[in-house]
């Protein structure tokens, strides 16, 4: 999966949380264009017509625009009558009926590398819960893309390394780390997303599929990996030591191993570990 291709799947993750968790019947956003000064309008949830679909949205111009080049949100209350922003897009908006209208940019490296918008139907203030939700999703995305960049910046300088070197053991520990936080995040979309991003570190996307290894198999065999004692696998994953032993008793089980060692042995090369 490509960069841009990860982002639209968070994009659209986000979009959909927006929507819950606020009632807003439509939401929509896109990425900037790497090398552009546009955001493309990719994807899109509860619109009735393809009038926004890969729309254009230029720094400085229109609502997104706006939020793009200022690099916060910006919202209007009416979007055709607004005198607070240019009217470029009012054709499409007005195609799709809308006319409340909130824009965040998701900002990653204080880089502006997407937009998400929510939208209402009609014109009626946003209010400030709302624009903390949309606040919140466009931060979820950051999350992601920062976690899947830095996933990807460490597997990179790996490679150009024996698989005993530092840069791998930063990598072992960052799949770890993100392995263990996965659990703790109650939202199912997020959670996806971060399981995701410990995919690319990897060697293998079949992450232990093949072996039949569960994710807390997976788990506790990254604390292991790491040195970790049964002890501190279960503090680390907010397990009992026993369910630990017990997990990995299991996957020495599937991975016909006899000790720890050979069991994360078996791991890396069933690609369920970096």
């Amino acid at each position: 999966m490509t960069a841009d291709a990860s982002g639209a799947v968070e994009i659209r993750a986000a979009l959909m949380r927006l929507r819950r968790t606020t009632g807003l019947p439509v939401a929509f956003g896109g990425l900037v264009e790497p090398g552009r000064s546009w955001v493309r309008i990719s994807e899109l949830t509860g619109t009735r017509t393809q009038a926004l679909n890969a729309l254009a949205v230029t720094s400085g111009n229109g609502l997104g625009g706006k939020a793009v080049a200022l690099g916060r949100p910006c919202a209007v209350t009416d979007y055709s009558l607004s005198r607070r922003i240019s009217h470029e897009y009012d054709a499409p908006v007005a195609a799709e009926g809308l006319r409340s209208v909130l824009a965040v940019p998701v900002v990653v490296r204080r880089r502006v590398r997407g937009v998400l918008y929510g939208a209402l139907r009609t014109a009626q203030p946003l209010g400030d819960r709302t624009l903390s939700a949309a606040v919140e999703a466009a931060r979820d995305v950051e999350q992601a893309l920062v976690a899947r960049e830095e996933a990807q910046d460490l597997l990179t300088a790996a490679r150009c390394e024996p698989a005993s070197g530092p840069a791998w053991e930063q990598v072992r520990e960052a799949h770890a780390a993100l392995r263990a936080l996965a659990p703790r995040i109650t939202d199912p979309d997020l959670r996806a997303e971060l399981l995701s991003a410990c995919g690319l570190l990897t060697a293998s996307p079949a992450s232990g599929e093949e072996v039949g290894l569960t994710p807390r198999e997976i788990d506790v065999l990254a604390c292991v990996a790491g040195g970790a004692t049964n002890a501190a696998a279960a503090a680390r994953l907010g397990l009992r030591p026993e369910t630990v032993k017990g997990y990995l008793r299991s996957a020495m089980r599937k991975l016909g191993a006899h000790t720890r060692g050979e069991a994360v042995a078996a791991a890396r090369r069933a690609g369920a570990l970096p």
